[in-house]
């Protein structure tokens, strides 16, 4: 009788510690490992590559590269480092996903599959606020360029014009047929809208409008604009995040820039081949680059329009080198192959990127695959 009951006695402490691991081991969990070091300063280096990297790379503030993983997000820095390099901060959770990845300013935002909204200070890696939102999809790709370049449901818009730097930014979220909004610098709820039927492939113009299916609405307030160009839209001149984008052509072809607090009728961005950044119009046919609007000019040359940011535009050139030309004057400032030193020189195709004011960072496929190991290449401009 004491036999047994000491047998059962070891059987239940056998099965308490079993549990125990395995409450241990598949409970939900969280870990920050904060920033190491201090925040990258932002250097200006002449135009060039400066590297190339496993994981695609979101470049926040001109300092830092942000990296997604199934379940982690993880920044290095300064961008121009040759390689990936220890973390200056990461944040990993279980048995959650990351959905989606934004940044405004230095805060990092990523949207997680079980509905969480984490904002993370990108000059600590700490946990700067949280919001509930509906769950977001799984993460899609090996490198990361889905999550942080066109993150699904999730975007971003910049303050009004005028605004005090910072105040006004908002991040948006999508799903289960609403779009939530939330300030970036707080994390608090500004407002919540039900989308009407047909509300498909969101974006936001860069006048601060949030566009799907056949409405529009302020970020600022939620409200309804009136007067809107018919949809459904197709945005033009986009940020990441489809985000900050910069023009649209209506349900019936027609262009509109979309920088202001009102649409721009602008019959220059009605052919499909054409794209906005800023005020201009820009389209890329016939062996060169031709631009209208705020300036006028013509650059001989067959090239992709990647982006305006501020004074510049960048071209990708069909034997993949960028080309920077002055947006005012469409003078060219710099020409680089988009390859790192003692890399093998073959043809390869842009996937997605980012253009900021200071960098240029590219996804390279070759054959429906990443080209070499290290497909991300970043670039000065």
């Amino acid at each position: 009788m004491t036999r047994n009951l000491l047998r059962a006695l070891a059987a239940l402490v056998v099965l308490a510690a079993a549990g125990l691991i395995g409450w241990r081991v598949l409970a939900p969990a969280e870990v920050l490992e904060p920033a190491r070091g201090a925040y990258p300063v932002a250097v200006a280096l002449p135009p060039g590559t400066t590297g190339k990297v496993t994981q695609a790379p979101l470049i926040v503030d001109d300092r830092l590269r942000v990296y997604a993983g199934k379940r982690l997000i993880k920044a290095d820095g300064p961008v121009g480092e040759e390689m990936t390099t220890t973390p200056l901060w990461s944040y990993r959770r279980w048995p959650a996903q990351v959905s989606g990845v934004v940044a405004v300013g230095s805060t990092v935002v990523g949207r997680w599959t079980d509905g969480e909204l984490i904002a993370l200070d990108g000059r600590t890696g700490t946990v700067a606020w949280r919001a509930r939102v509906p769950a977001g999809e799984p993460f899609s790709d090996r490198t990361g360029a889905t999550a942080v370049w066109t993150p699904p449901g999730l975007y971003v818009a910049g303050p009004a014009a005028g605004a005090v730097p910072g105040a006004g930014s908002a991040v948006l979220v999508g799903g289960g047929g609403k779009v939530l909004a939330f300030s970036a610098a707080d994390g608090s709820p500004r407002w919540t809208l039900t989308l009407p039927r047909g509300c498909a492939a969101p974006f936001v113009t860069g006048g601060g409008q949030f566009v799907c299916g056949e409405g529009a609405w302020e970020v600022a307030s939620g409200q309804a604009v009136r007067g809107w160009p018919v949809g459904p839209s197709t945005p033009v001149g986009c940020d990441v995040a489809r985000s900050g984008c910069a023009g649209l052509r209506d349900a019936a072809g027609q262009g509109w820039l979309t920088g202001g607090p009102r649409p721009v009728r602008t019959p220059a961005l009605d052919a499909p081949e054409a794209t906005a950044g800023g005020n201009l119009v820009l389209t890329a046919s016939g062996g060169a680059v031709t631009a209208s609007g705020a300036a006028t000019w013509r650059w001989a040359g067959d090239a992709q329009v990647l982006g305006v940011r501020g004074t510049k535009v960048v071209l990708l050139t069909p034997d993949r080198r960028v080309v920077v030309l002055d947006a005012g004057t469409g003078t060219r400032t710099a020409a680089f192959p988009m390859y790192v030193e003692r890399e093998r020189v073959e043809p390869w195709q842009p996937h997605l990127w980012q253009v900021t004011d200071a960098w240029v960072a590219i996804e390279r496929l070759q054959d429906g695959d990443y080209y070499t190991m290290d497909p991300s290449v970043i670039a000065a401009i």
